[in-house]
C-alpha cells in the first residue's frame, strides 16, 4: 500500500477537517409538481412527526403536501372541508410535535367564522371541526377579521378582533386557549383613541397568556410623536397602559418582543431628534412584569465609524435612513439582538423614501376593512406580484447586540446588494438560530447566477462566511425570505425550478 510522506498527510488531514462542517450543511430539494406553479400561495406548516408539511392553495383547490427527510412526496392530502376560495380570508398554522392546529376564517352570508382544525402528520384532518368564534357583519369582509397569535412555548393561544367602527372608541374581544384550544378566557374590552390617527400595532403574547400591544399617534406617513404599550392580562377583563416618555423624540415603527424568561418586554424604534429628520439610533423601553415598573427608557446614538460601514450608497450621516428593523432576539442574561437591513425602491416615476409606505416598513402593514382593524400582515396570501416599472432592493444587513441596560457591545455589518425588478421575492433574508450560530441566509449574484448565502454571527459578536453550502444545483432559484426553521438544526427554503415552486431543506447537523 502506497502511503504519503509526513507533509502530505499533514495537509490531507488539514482538508478533511475543513470539509467536515461543510458536508453537514446539506441541501436537499423535492421534486417539481406540475399543481406547483409560481402562482401557487403556500405555507410553511412545520415538521410533524417527523414529516415536512406545506400547505398550498391554488384557486379554489387546498391541500397539503407531506414530505419525508430526504423530501420525497409521501402524500398529497386535499383539505376537502376548506370552504371555497372565494370565501377564505385567512389561514393560520401553529405546529407540535405531533400535529398542528390549522386556524382559518371565512366569510358566509353576513357571518365571518373563526374555525379550527387538527392536522397530523400525514396532512389528515383529526378528530372534529372546531367553531372558535362568529362574528356578524353586513359586508364581504377582504381583510382578517380576527388575528391569532402563540406563545413562545406554544402553551397558550390567543384569539382577538378589534371592532373600529367607532373611531374614538375600539371594541376588542379576546379569547384565551390553551394548547388543546380549550376556553381559558374570554373578554370584551373598550379601548380609547382620543386622537384622531392614533394606531394600534405589534400585538404578542407571553407564556401567561398576557396580551402586550402598541398605541401610538401617526399623523398620515408621519413620525410617531406620542406612543403607549398597553398589557391586558390573562385572566382579567381591563387593559393597563403605561405612556412612553417621548416629547422630544419622534419614531419610526415600534416594535415590540417578549422576553420570557426574564419576565420583560422590551420597546424599541429606530428614532430621530428632529421630524422627518435622518435617523439617529435607537429608542428602548423596557418593562418589569414582576415589579410592574420600568426598568430603562433610553436611546443610543449610532458611532460615526458604524455609520461609515452600513451607509452603503448613502451618506454617513443618512446611513439609516433606508433600514428596517427586521429580527429581536432576547438572551437570558436579559441582553439582546437586533438585526435590521437596508430595503427600498426605484422607478423611473417618483424617488423612494420611506415614508412612501403607509407605516414606515416593507415588511409590516396594516389590514383594514368597513369596521374591523387587524394589526398583522397576511403571512399566508403572499404571491401577490408588483409593478415590474418598480426595482425593490435590499442591501446590508447591520447586527447589534446591547447588554440588560441597553448598552452596546458589538455590531457587524453584513455587506450585500440585490434588486428584484418582479415582486422581490428573490431578496432580502432569513435568519437560522441553531444556537452556536445566528445564520444569515440570502442570495447574491455570482457569474449571472443567484447563491445562497450562508454568514455566522457568533454569541460573541465573530462574523463568519461559512463556505458555500453543498448541493447548490443550478436552475434553483431561492426565496429565502420565505424560508421557516422548522427544527434546531433545519430550515425550509422555498425555491423556484423551471418556474415551479418546490422546497428545499437545509440541514446543519
Amino acid at each position: 500500500m502506497r502511503t504519503l510522506p509526513y507533509k502530505n498527510w499533514l495537509i490531507a488531514l488539514l482538508a478533511a477537517a475543513w470539509w467536515l462542517p461543510v458536508s453537514a450543511q446539506r441541501i436537499v430539494y423535492s421534486e417539481k409538481d406540475n399543481d406547483d406553479t409560481r402562482n401557487l400561495n403556500f405555507e410553511i406548516v412545520g415538521k410533524i412527526g417527523g414529516n415536512f408539511l406545506v400547505y398550498k392553495n391554488k384557486h379554489s383547490k387546498s391541500w397539503i403536501t407531506v414530505l419525508d427527510n430526504d423530501m420525497r412526496e409521501l402524500s398529497k392530502v386535499e383539505q376537502d372541508f376548506l370552504p371555497n376560495d372565494d370565501r377564505m380570508i385567512n389561514v393560520d398554522f401553529f405546529p407540535y410535535t405531533d400535529h398542528a392546529w390549522m386556524i382559518y376564517q371565512y366569510q358566509r352570508k353576513s357571518v365571518v367564522y373563526c374555525m379550527a382544525a387538527r392536522i397530523d402528520g400525514m396532512g389528515h384532518k383529526t378528530g372534529d371541526l372546531m367553531e372558535l368564534d362568529t362574528t356578524h357583519i353586513g359586508f364581504a369582509a377582504d381583510n382578517k377579521i380576527y388575528s391569532v397569535l402563540s406563545s413562545e412555548d406554544k402553551k397558550r393561544i390567543g384569539v382577538f378582533k378589534i371592532n373600529s367602527r367607532n373611531k374614538r372608541l375600539y371594541l376588542m374581544t379576546t379569547l384565551l386557549l390553551n394548547e388543546n384550544l380549550e376556553l381559558l378566557k374570554k373578554s370584551r374590552l373598550e379601548i380609547p383613541m382620543e386622537e384622531r390617527h392614533e394606531n394600534l400595532g405589534d400585538f404578542n403574547l407571553d407564556n401567561d397568556g398576557d396580551i402586550v400591544f402598541s398605541k401610538f399617534l401617526r399623523t398620515g406617513n408621519d413620525n410617531i410623536s406620542t406612543a403607549s404599550f398597553i398589557i391586558k392580562r390573562a385572566q382579567e377583563d381591563s387593559l393597563v397602559e403605561r405612556k412612553l416618555a417621548i416629547d422630544k423624540t419622534w419614531l419610526d415603527e415600534i416594535h415590540i418582543k417578549v422576553d420570557n424568561h426574564n419576565k420583560r418586554y422590551l420597546l424599541t424604534s429606530f428614532y430621530y431628534k428632529e421630524r422627518r429628520g435622518n435617523i439617529d439610533g435607537f429608542y428602548f423601553y423596557i418593562w418589569d412584569k414582576a415589579g410592574g415598573r420600568p426598568l430603562l427608557e433610553n436611546v443610543t446614538i449610532f458611532s460615526d465609524e458604524l455609520r461609515k460601514e452600513a451607509r452603503g450608497d448613502a451618506s454617513a450621516k443618512m446611513a439609516f435612513n433606508d433600514y428596517f428593523i427586521r429580527n429581536i432576539i432576547t438572551r437570558r442574561d436579559g441582553g439582546f439582538i437586533i438585526g435590521s437591513e437596508a430595503y427600498y425602491t426605484t422607478s423611473r416615476f417618483n424617488n423612494w423614501n420611506r415614508w412612501d409606505y403607509l407605516y414606515g416598513s416593507p415588511y409590516w402593514s396594516p389590514g383594514y376593512n368597513s369596521y374591523y382593524y387587524s394589526p398583522f400582515y397576511d403571512r399566508f396570501w403572499w404571491g401577490r406580484g408588483s409593478n415590474q416599472a418598480v426595482r425593490h432592493h435590499a442591501d446590508n444587513i447591520v447586527v447589534l447586540s446591547f447588554d440588560s441596560k441597553g448598552q452596546p457591545e458589538w455590531n457587524n455589518v453584513i455587506g450585500k446588494s440585490q434588486f428584484d425588478d418582479e415582486s422581490g421575492d428573490m431578496i432580502s433574508y432569513q435568519l437560522m438560530n441553531t444556537g452556536e450560530q445566528i445564520h444569515f441566509l440570502f442570495n447574491q449574484q455570482e457569474r449571472r447566477n443567484n447563491l445562497l448565502n450562508d454568514y455566522g454571527v457568533s454569541p460573541g459578536g465573530e462574523m463568519t462566511r461559512n463556505p458555500t453550502l453543498k448541493n447548490l444545483d443550478k436552475g434553483y432559484e431561492f426565496m429565502p425570505k420565505f424560508g421557516k426553521q422548522v427544527s434546531a438544526k433545519q430550515m425550509i427554503v422555498p425555491c423556484l425550478y423551471r418556474n415551479y415552486i418546490c422546497f428545499a431543506k437545509i440541514d446543519y447537523n
